[in-house]
């Protein structure tokens, strides 16, 4: 698919059929993790390689001070 009239190599792919996905819950510190990727990426913060023990660390909390920290990350927008 191209924008300008030029093929950039890029495709667009079709959105995951809902009904063909495994429904397995996520583990709370997976939760966590995806949440604060999600936030750090919305604010415009990319975590550098050696943030990654940091972020590993910081999914071990419980969910309150979880929130606390997305709220700190996203009132910086």
């Amino acid at each position: 698919m191209s924008y300008d009239g030029l093929d950039s190599g890029d495709y667009v792919l079709p959105a995951p059929d809902p009904g063909r996905r495994v429904s397995l819950p996520l583990e709370p510190a997976d939760r966590r993790r995806l949440d604060l990727h999600a936030a750090l990426t919305t604010a415009g913060i990319a975590p550098l390689p050696g943030d990654l023990a940091a972020i590993e660390a910081l999914c071990t909390l419980d969910d309150t001070t979880h929130a606390a920290l997305q709220r700190w990350i996203t009132r910086c927008l």
